[in-house]
């Protein structure tokens, strides 16, 4: 089976990207409901760190079927 590296890289690159927008997005909204910014925080790490790895599994399976 042949990897192409193409969509690995750009998942690489566009990972973070994702990472950080969901953290932004989610901390923005949680702030709102949430007196604690603790709270807040904890909830948007967690939300990027999952958007950061699912990214990167669905880039890491695009480039086995490419």
């Amino acid at each position: 089976m042949k990897i192409n590296f193409i969509p690995i890289l750009i998942g690489l690159m566009l990972s973070p990207i994702a990472a950080a927008m969901a953290f932004l997005i989610t901390y923005e909204e949680y702030s709102h409901h949430y007196t604690d910014k603790k709270k807040s925080l904890k909830v948007a790490f967690e939300a990027a760190i999952f958007t950061l790895i699912i990214f990167g599994i669905l880039s890491l399976l695009i480039s086995l079927f490419i």
